[in-house]
This record gives C-alpha cells, structure tokens and sequence, in this order.
C-alpha cells in the first residue's frame, strides 16, 4: 500500500504528493473527520471506520485522472457527513435484489446533497462514474437481462434528484430499463426530490418504490409481529417482576440479541477489474442480516423485475480441475514454502493466535459437559459402584456424555487466491485459516480450507479451443478452473499445515471466478454428516476474468455469484458468511462484514465465528425461555 509521503529518488517528493495531501484534506473537511486516516493505494478505494482508501493517482496524471480521485474522496466523504447508519439499518429491506437497489439510491441520494451545492465536486463525482461504467463496459450491454437495475435505478434517480444526465457509458443500461420503470414507479421516483436531506422520510419513499417494483419485502408484516411479541412480553411483565434476577438476565440477554442484530454498511469503492455499485460505512465488528434467523432458509419472493439473464455456462469443463496442494507441488518446495511463511509472519502469527485462544475460551466455556446416569448401556459409572458392593444383585449402572451442538459443526474457509490478493492479503489469510483450522480442531469442530483461482491468465485451453471453434456468440466463462485443496475437513491439521505454503508459490494467484468456486465449496459442504455446516467466504474483489467478459456482457459473472447466493441464503442449510478485504461485500450477502487492511482479518474472522457459535446458543435460551412461558 502506497504511503501519503512516498518521495522519489535522491529524497525528493513524488509529484503526485501535493495533489494527494489535498485530496486528504478536502475529504477531511467534508466528512467532518479531522482524525481521518486516508490511503492511497492500488487496490480499490473504500472505506470502514476511521480509514479511508483511494485509488493512487499516476506520477503524472491528467485532468481526467484528478477528476476521477477526486470523485471517489467526494464519494466518501459525503457518505460520511449525510448518512446515519442506524437509519439504514432500520430501513434496509430483506431482498437481495431490493437491498442493492435501496443502497445504490442512498448513495445517489448524499451524492446528489454534495452535487446540488457545490458545482465542482458535481463535476468530480460525474468523472468518477464515467470512468466507473466505462470499465464495467456498461456500454456494451444491449439486453435488460444483462443490465443491472440497481444501477440504472441509481442513474435515474441521480437524474430526478440533480437534472444531470447519466454517464454516456451508463445510458444504455438506463435506456433499457427506463420504460418499465417510468411507467410502475413514476410517481415514487417524482417525491424523492422532497426529502433529499431527510434520510428516513427519503428511505420510506424508497420502500413505496420498491412496492412499485413488485420488490418490496414484508416490513409492515415484520412490524406486526415485532408489536405482537412486545405486546406478549408487557403482559407477562409483572410476572417477571416478581423475580428481580430473572428480569435482568433477560434484559441482558434482549441487549446482545440487539448487539449482534447491529449492521452497518460500506463506504463506496470502485473496482479497476470489474464495476462495484456504491455502498454504505460499515464497522469492521459489524453483520448484516438477523443473527437468529439468517440461518434458516427463507422462502423465495416472487420479483418479476430482478434480472437473470442468460444462463450462466463454461464453453468447456474438461481443462478444469480440482486438486489437492500436495498435488500442485514437490513436498520439498512446499516445505520451503511453509518456512517462508512462518518466517514472513512471526509477530502476526502472535497476535491471530491470541484471537485464537480467545475464541477457544469462548466455544470452551459453551460445553458444559453433562451426563446422563442410571443408564443400561454406555460408560460405566465408578462413583456408583458401592451399589455393588452393598447389593452385589444390583445391576452395573452406565452413564453418557451429552454432546454440545457445535461438537456436530463443520466449518469451510473458501479463500480467493486470485492475483489481486498477491502480498500481505493472501499471507495474513493463510495464516488466519492455519490458526483457525487448529482452533477449532481442539474444540471438535471440523474445518474445511479450500482455494479458488485459475490456471491461466486471460484464458487457458478454453479460450483456444473457443477461437479454434471459430469464435462463436456468447461463448459462457473462457479461462480453466483450479480449486484447491488446502485442507480436507477429515484431514488433522498437522498432516495439512504445510499445504497452506502454496499460497506463497509465484505464480499460483491468477483470476477469481468467485460464483462457480461458492458453488464447488457449497456442494462439497451438503455431503458432509454434520448436523451444522458454516461456509465462510474471504475475497478481495468481484469475479474477474478478463477473456470471460471480454466477449460477455460485463456483469457476467457477478450476477451468476449473485444467483449462487441467493440459492444458497434462501434454500441451504448452509449459513454463509463472507469477508470482503477491501471490496464490499454487503452488496452481495445477507452476512458479511468488510474490511479495508488484511491486518484486520484475524480479528473478524474469530469475532464472527464465535457471534456464530454464541447466536445459536441465544437461541436455543430463546426457545428455551419462549417454551418456559407458555407451559406457565
């Protein structure tokens, strides 16, 4: 990551640094945080907590270039200063589909607040999203399926609220989307302008659209049930009352639902290899989505807007392959891997193992190890042997260990290794998931670790063989899948250590096709036994594959992840979790949090899966309790 005082040679300062520090302070300024901590950096601009990332500017860089920085430091700073997340929270809907519309239209609207009083951060903000849709080669797209309607909404809306026309790259995706829209939520899109600065009053207005859309999801219905069940609460009120510790454990136990029920969002970022729609702040110690029903399959709403498109397909499967580390690499280079590793991580390794350790005192301290006594059959019981020696006619009495539920749990690690998460990302990843994978080895939960990436760059054998076919129309995914075996979920963490070195190897990190990698990962997961199955996702970026959506349309593979997903929150038993390094991650999963320094990694990931474990132990009190109150 580049520093705000790189300088060049012989001690001078690199040219770009005045326009940087510049850029800092302006974005200090409107967001009204001088403690501000902004980055420049290579990788996609974004923001959590007190740290902001933008794009690194060329050492000589154009008007246009200033522009497009500029745009995206505007971007966040007026998220910052016009956006409360406890509003949005409230007011996210529970659709996918609908949740990326409700973001992308929050973010036009504190966009529009900046653009409406000051001309020239209209002007950066309108560079940043030519150049946004100009790499996501929106212009391309001549089909609504292909067209994402979050964003051609956004662009609609951007219109209502400021008169600015969309981005000439964005038009067409606007053009196709605008009648239907036009005619089902009209009258929505007119009242928005009377609530710009009002963010409450501006997202029920968002809902009524929604509606419109025949995408809204059940808030009045929500709102009933949340009224019913306080109602039932302030009727047995003065039952609990009698017992003063009853009544506090249970206001306790309604604060940490509410603490684990908090979500934020993320700030806006920009993708340099594929188009990411705007987004909300979100804390690093954040969720989205209900800890107690996330878990459970929901059932399908029925939007006849939410676009698919044609189906998802790989011109040939036969060059793909999936293989165990051991496999892809001579044991002697793997151990020399693992040494580079360890050596490269020491101080790391301390501070994620202390994050271990923690999160084992926390699983540890759920398994309060019972027993069941007078049993037939089982281990026999020494502490009622002097039956015996009393009555040597009584029979042998047994005794039963009762099993905690998350002793019955599997847990999958799917890292992206594609070439974007090459350096500190990948390694502070490997040696989060061998220290995890340890961890919860010792508790008696099952870990899974696996790796996805391809065999080449910009297409393998595939991309050949579709050239050699003469070229045919919507050839489907053009580049060779590898998925990698780090560590089977049977397999004992000290055989698999050393396999996680291949991380290391040159050359191994490629391109990230993250929707068929879910898909491999989930399915690998629903074979297992386990009553309990927990898949976590850790990427850095939206599907990318260049010789894919080169002659795909360019939101080809992220809505073939988006299909992936929400086959997955809404009909598995699987619960899904990602982090997104970097990228946010909010816009694709119910549950997911994202961060924007690998540092952060170790910490999320023993945070979630102990909120995980902790969740379905509240709610196994809350059914617990629930049942205890209507037997009384």
């Amino acid at each position: 990551m580049a520093s705000n005082t790189s300088k060049g040679k012989g001690g001078k300062e690199a040219p770009n640094e005045p326009f940087k520090r510049a850029v800092g302070v302006c974005l200090r300024a409107i967001a009204r945080k001088p403690d501000l901590e902004v980055q420049f950096a290579t990788d996609r601009p974004g923001a959590a907590g007190n740290k902001a990332r933008l794009p690194e500017p060329p050492r000589k860089f154009s008007r246009e270039d200033a522009a497009v920085v500029r745009g995206h430091a505007d971007a966040i700073a007026l998220r910052m200063a016009c956006h409360d997340n406890a509003v949005h929270r409230k007011l996210m809907p529970g659709g996918q589909q609908a949740r990326a519309v409700f973001e992308a239209v929050e973010q036009a609207r504190v966009e529009a607040i900046g653009a409406k009083r000051m001309l020239g951060v209209a002007h950066n903000l309108g560079a940043m999203l030519d150049d946004r849709y100009h790499r996501g080669r929106y212009d391309d797209i001549t089909d609504r399926a292909d067209a994402p309607l979050e964003d051609a909404l956004a662009m609609i809306v951007r219109e209502r609220l400021t008169g600015q026309a969309p981005p000439v790259p964005a038009r067409k995706i606007v053009e196709l989307w605008r009648p239907v829209i036009e005619e089902k939520a009209g009258r929505d899109l007119d009242k928005l302008g009377r609530f710009l600065e009002d963010q409450r009053a501006f997202g029920d207005a968002v809902h009524d659209l929604l509606d419109s859309l025949d995408m809204g999801d059940e808030r009045g219905r929500a709102d009933e049930e949340d009224e019913s069940d306080q109602n039932k609460e302030d009727g047995q009120k003065d039952d609990q009352g009698q017992d003063g510790q009853s009544s506090d454990t249970e206001e306790m136990e309604r604060s940490s639902v509410e603490e684990a029920d908090a979500s934020a969002d993320e700030l806006p970022e920009s993708s340099t290899e594929a188009l990411d729609a705007p987004s909300a702040d979100m804390p690093e110690d954040s969720e989205t989505g209900n800890p107690e029903t996330a878990a459970e399959p929901w059932r399908m709403r029925n939007r006849p807007n939410e676009p698919r498109g044609p189906s998802y397909k790989p011109f040939l499967t036969k060059f793909d392959e999936m293989m165990g580390a051991e496999d892809l690499c001579e044991p002697e280079e793997l151990d020399r891997l693992r040494s580079y590793l360890d050596k490269q991580l020491a101080n790391l390794q301390g501070v994620v193992a202390r994050l271990a350790n923690r999160l084992q005192r926390r699983l540890m301290a759920q398994q309060n190890r019972s027993w069941e006594f007078d049993l037939e059959e089982g281990l026999l019981d020494p502490a009622r042997l002097t039956r015996i020696v009393i009555d040597p006619m009584h029979p042998l009495s047994f005794k039963h260990e009762k099993d905690t539920d998350f002793r019955d749990t599997v847990v999958t690690l799917l890292i992206d290794n594609s070439g974007s998460m090459r350096g500190r990302p990948i390694t502070v990843a490997a040696t989060c998931a061998d220290i995890l994978a340890r961890t919860l080895e010792r508790c008696g939960v099952k870990v899974e670790i696996l790796g996805f990436t391809t065999r080449a760059w910009k297409g393998g054998q595939a991309r050949e063989a579709w050239l050699a076919a003469g070229k045919p129309a919507n050839p489907g995914r053009l580049n060779d899948l590898r998925h990698i075996i780090y560590k089977s979920a049977d397999a004992p963490w000290r055989r698999a250590r050393r396999n996680l070195g291949l991380m290391m190897r040159e050359g191994l990190l490629k391109e990230n096709i993250d929707g068929e990698a879910l898909d491999w990962a989930h399915k690998r997961l629903l074979a297992r036994p386990e009553q309990r199955k927990i898949l976590m996702m850790i990427s850095d970026g939206a599907p990318v594959d260049d010789s894919t959506l080169s002659v795909n349309s360019g939101n080809y593979l992220e809505r073939h992840l988006r299909f992936i997903i929400e086959e997955i929150e809404q009909r598995s038993p699987v619960e899904l979790i990602a982090i997104g390094i970097g990228h946010d991650v909010t816009r694709y999963y119910r549950r997911a949090v994202t961060i924007v320094d690998a540092e952060e990694l170790g910490g999320v990931m023993t945070d979630k899966l102990a909120e995980l474990f902790d969740e379905q132990a509240m709610s196994r009190e809350r059914k617990q309790r629930t049942k205890r109150r209507y037997d009384a």
